[in-house]
């Protein structure tokens, strides 16, 4: 067998899920329900964070919160305060990739 098989969760409890985590990429599978989210935090390499289901809530360095549908893609650079959030009801499903990992990434 030549290729490698994931399996994601498929349920609504919080889910943080390394699913491919090596030199080239991260590839995170995250679910999360009303008022929970991921610490306040810079990103660590340029993040590609495509919405599921849900609704993002997203604050980016010192803008506004902004809220994304499902079926968005955001591209976030490297070095970006990030604070996502589920301000809704609805279960929140996203899947972030890193690329290039992080690590390889030089700081300004």
């Amino acid at each position: 067998m030549i290729e490698q098989i994931f399996k994601l969760s498929r349920g609504n409890e919080k889910a943080i899920e390394r699913v491919v985590y090596d030199e080239n990429i991260h590839y995170l599978h995250m679910v999360f329900n009303k008022d929970q989210g991921l610490p306040e935090h810079f990103s660590n390499s340029n993040v590609y964070m495509t919405v599921i289901r849900g609704k993002l809530s997203i604050g980016l360095d010192d803008q506004d919160i902004s809220e994304y549908d499902a079926g968005t893609l955001l591209k976030i650079p490297f070095q970006t305060k990030m604070n996502v959030k589920n301000r809704h009801s609805e279960t929140l499903e996203l899947i972030v990739v890193k690329a290039p990992a992080p690590g390889t990434m030089k700081e300004k």
